[in-house]
């Protein structure tokens, strides 16, 4: 979500006449898109802007700006205002349109302008986007999240959930595809509560089966889904929709049902292991991801037990695996029990032996396998070695050349390991 809106942000600046650099030394306009899920990203925001204080000494025009989920929390504000007075402009995750008139009102007053929406504004349709690929690209479903689980600042920070008119959608979905684009992922904090928010009987389903029907997009992801809201019309889409991508990022979080219900997950793991039995039945070449917390407060080494059987029974191909944070404002960071930190390490490497040892027994099934690889870029350590990603996201190194770039090809697996594969085109 974050990846895109700073594509969105570069579309607005190009408009204005701006152009991206690399070298911070020339720049005339530096902007931090934050993030407030974990509080490492939080860190290196401010040590970021620490440092650049040399900077707009040295060049009093520079403008400096901090945006995003950070800025959206009233005590990060105070933060930045107090002790980086360098900042020029602050604004949330509803004002990424009003970026022109914050810079205009800066240049005119001199002041430091803070601008943050705390209600749910209305979606604005009339912002484009500087993608990153011209083959593959982002498309925003919906804002913001309901469910409030306890560990969690994203309502807090994005709002409650509004989701766009499906109109919109697919129009938007339909010019990418015109522009040559293949793969487009949907995004959402939730994205099977999509449609809950319109005047109408219209489901995440609904506009997957619309999508797959527009003339030129060849795969289909999206991202992510909550488990309770998981349907079986949307179980029914993997076995029924052909560019429907054979991966599902799942988060479970925890496979203690104490602990789930803690965090306010509102499902149990018998819930969980239910809808993955029938995702896999509908299914069965599917890759299953998901995102996991370890030393949630109070997690016992039962509660963890619990989450390596689970992890073990689902066999995740890959998994998002985080040490809890404490994000100050949510209710888990007032919970007693909180886990020490070695502790919390000590379990974080079991679980890394186990979902690494699951994830090279899964890409094992693929050797001598011939995959269909959307090919995405030249690998950073070889101009010759190409990298893309199978329908199921998995990683895959082969020899080529940059013409390829943005094209699928046949793939043959001739070796593999735990996050990649290696091959070569057939």
């Amino acid at each position: 979500m974050n990846e895109h809106d700073s594509e969105k942000i570069s579309w607005i600046l190009d408009g204005m006449g701006y152009e991206i650099t690399d070298n911070r030394e020339e720049s005339d306009l530096i902007i931090f898109n934050t993030c407030a899920v974990r509080k490492s990203a939080e860190e290196r925001v401010f040590g970021q802007l620490g440092e650049l204080k040399h900077l707009k000494r040295k060049n009093p025009n520079l403008l400096l700006a901090v945006c995003g989920c950070m800025m959206q929390r009233e005590d990060i504000r105070e933060i930045v205002l107090s002790k980086f007075r360098h900042v020029d402009i602050i604004f949330g995750t509803n004002n990424i349109h009003k970026i022109p008139q914050l810079i205009s009102r800066h240049l005119e007053s001199g002041k430091t302008i803070v601008d943050i929406n705390e209600e749910n504004r209305e979606i604005e349709e009339s912002i484009d986007a500087n993608r990153k690929y011209s083959y593959k690209a982002f498309v925003n479903i919906m804002y913001g999240c309901n469910n409030f689980c306890t560990y969690c600042i994203v309502p807090y920070t994005r709002g409650r959930e509004r989701s766009r008119e499906p109109e919109n959608i697919l129009e938007e979905i339909k010019l990418l595809a015109k522009s040559g684009c293949k793969e487009i992922t949907l995004l959402g904090q939730n994205v099977n509560s999509y449609g809950k928010t319109l005047e109408r009987d219209y489901t995440f389903a609904d506009l997957l089966r619309e999508v797959n029907d527009i003339e030129g997009i060849e795969r289909i992801r999206f991202m992510t889904s909550h488990p309770k809201d998981i349907s079986d019309e949307l179980i029914e889409c993997f076995g029924s929709l052909d560019k429907l991508c054979d991966q599902l990022h799942l988060p479970i979080q925890s496979g203690s049902n104490r602990l789930l219900e803690a965090m306010n997950r509102k499902y149990t793991r018998e819930d969980y292991l239910n809808k993955v039995a029938k995702i896999k039945m509908r299914n069965p070449d599917i890759v299953i991801t998901t995102d996991l917390i370890v030393g949630f407060p109070g997690e016992t080494e039962e509660d963890f037990r619990e989450t390596l059987e689970l992890v073990k029974e689902v066999k995740y191909d890959s998994a998002f695996t985080f040490l809890y944070s404490i994000r100050e404002g949510t209710k888990a960071a007032n919970m007693e029990n909180q886990i020490p930190d070695d502790v919390k390490h000590e379990r974080f490497q079991r679980l890394m032996d186990t979902l690494n040892e699951i994830g090279l027994e899964k890409n094992e099934k693929f050797l001598g396998k011939i995959v269909e690889v959307l090919v995405e870029d030249v690998s950073k350590n070889d101009e010759s070695v190409l990298n893309g990603r199978t329908t199921s996201g998995k990683l895959v190194h082969f020899p080529g050349t940059k013409d390829l770039i943005g094209s699928i090809v046949n793939v043959k697996i001739r070796r593999v390991k735990t996050f990649t594969m290696e091959g070569t085109v057939v």
